[in-house]
Order: structure tokens, then C-alpha cells, then sequence
């Protein structure tokens, strides 16, 4: 089976955002949502489905982003408590 870093994809509402992609991204996610209804023995999800999962595991693994979030939060509590 195929480790990926995605599964299944969870039902959420969110903003709706419209993004281009390069035909090339996007045949890619059309190939990674095959893979993924292969291994879960299933239909795989629309390759639209996958961006949002795929931006938060890529921000979430981001360990320089996260040290930037960190800093920030940490500013900003310091900062609202001086006041």
C-alpha cells in the first residue's frame, strides 16, 4: 500500500476562493485522487477536493512558517499585555 499524506477528505464549508492552475498541477491532482480511490478501494475524490488538505499539510510540515507564527503570536500577547 502507498503511504500517502493525505486520505480521506473531511466535508467542510469554507470561503469560496477561485484559483487558476497549470494544466500540469492539475493533472497531478487528478492522478493523486485516482491513487487515493485505489488504496481506499473507492471512487477518489474530485481533484478540487484535494487543494485544500494539501495547503494545510504543506503549512502545518512548514516548521520556518510555524516558527514565524509562533514569533507573532507571541509579540502580539506580549504586546496586548504592556497595554
Amino acid at each position: 500500500m502507498t503511504k500517502l499524506k493525505l486520505s480521506a477528505i473531511p466535508d467542510d464549508k469554507a470561503v469560496k476562493l477561485t484559483v487558476e492552475l497549470p494544466a500540469a498541477v492539475y493533472r497531478d491532482l487528478t492522478a493523486y485522487a485516482e491513487v487515493i480511490g485505489r488504496e481506499s478501494g473507492q471512487a477518489g475524490p474530485e481533484p478540487v477536493k484535494l487543494i485544500v488538505p494539501m495547503i494545510q499539510r504543506f503549512m502545518a510540515t512548514d516548521r520556518a512558517f510555524a516558527k514565524a507564527r509562533m514569533d507573532k503570536t507571541f509579540r502580539s500577547t506580549r504586546i496586548s499585555q504592556e497595554l
